[in-house]
């Protein structure tokens, strides 16, 4: 009862095309068809724009961290030159 067959549906198909003309049922087509390529290019452009964005954001969190890790090595070299300055200067300096 819910459902149409074949004959149903054959009939609406021969109805729509008589009422809309194929030219006009042509013209949707075309239609539908651009916008669903124009839909498909901005999802597409999206998942490129996110993805050029995380990619960015994974080369500053590995370069901040490379320059903690830098500052951090440097600030330790520091600390030891110091010691070792002192070490050698019997502490008189420190």
């Amino acid at each position: 009862m819910g459902s149409f067959s074949i004959t149903h549906w054959l009939i609406l198909l021969v109805v729509v095309v008589v009422v809309f003309g194929t030219a006009k049922l042509k013209n949707a087509g075309k239609d539908l068809d651009g916008a669903v390529k124009g839909f498909k290019e901005a999802v597409k452009d999206e998942e490129t724009e996110h993805t050029r964005k995380n990619r960015l954001r994974s080369h500053e969190a590995t370069t901040s961290n490379l320059n903690t890790k830098d500052s951090a090595q440097s600030e330790n070299l520091e600390i030891r030159a110091t010691i070792g300055y002192c070490h050698a200067q019997s502490y008189r300096y420190c």
